[in-house]
């Protein structure tokens, strides 16, 4: 069973210190959320998983199954079976959705390239009924996958989008940065249903979140408490 964890984990923006040593795991299986108040860290925390490069880890470490991943880019953390949806997803003009997807789902899934993990990178055919019943899952029209990426989508369909993406690539750990942000309760509801469809046993959740409403449809283990915080793990 594969675990994020995090220990001790201090970051930094620009010199500023934003994370002050953060200690959680999370494992397959598990639903998980983390709540705060704006400014808090909570995104910080999910971009820093993900490697982005404007955060400085100064102190701690970042793990996944027992390996560091402070040593990886992005697209490498993402290979390991970390996924991060956006916040505030962006908008690609040209590139359409079912593009966008086959080629994360190569590059994730794959490797990239023919050959790095011992499988051929799947055809356009394999993949279109691939993400035929992923949309059939999550209750989504198929025209949705000829529109191009997140341009002209609603609020609540960019992150939709997000949720597919999470269906197709099928990640070991996903972590969630307020997907609930700027949706009313209806969508709110639609994105829950998505993400309870996907949560099993091969994949573990983490959810940001500063609103409780998602968490009356998305249930997170028993709450802990670690370093005075209410951790809802």
């Amino acid at each position: 069973m594969s675990q994020l964890e995090i220990k001790d984990l201090h970051a930094s923006i620009e010199g500023k210190e934003i994370l002050k040593g953060v200690d959680f795991q999370v494992k397959q299986g598990e639903i998980h959320a983390i709540m705060g108040p704006n400014g808090s860290g909570k995104s910080t925390l999910a971009s820093t998983i993900m490697g982005h490069p404007k955060y400085k880890v100064t102190k701690g470490d970042i793990s996944f199954d027992g390996q560091t991943l402070l040593n990886l880019a992005p697209d490498a953390r993402a290979r390991k079976g970390v996924f991060l949806a956006f916040q505030y997803p962006y908008e690609v003009p040209g590139v359409s959705l079912s593009t966008f997807l086959r080629t994360a789902y190569n590059s994730v899934r794959q490797g990239g390239k023919r050959g790095d993990l011992g499988q051929e990178m799947v055809s356009v055919l394999e993949f279109r009924k691939l993400l035929k019943e992923k949309l059939k899952l999550l209750d989504m029209d198929d025209s949705f996958a000829t529109r191009y990426l997140n341009e002209g989508f609603s609020g609540g369909e960019k992150k939709r989008c997000e949720i597919l993406q999470l269906a197709v690539l099928q990640p070991k750990i996903a972590v969630l940065d307020e997907t609930d942000s700027g949706l009313d309760i209806d969508s709110v509801k639609i994105v829950a249903e998505g993400v309870n469809k996907l949560v099993g046993p091969e994949m573990g959740v983490m959810i940001i979140t500063h609103y409780q409403r998602i968490l009356r449809y998305i249930k997170p283990n028993p709450p802990r408490r670690q370093n005075g915080q209410i951790w809802r793990t």
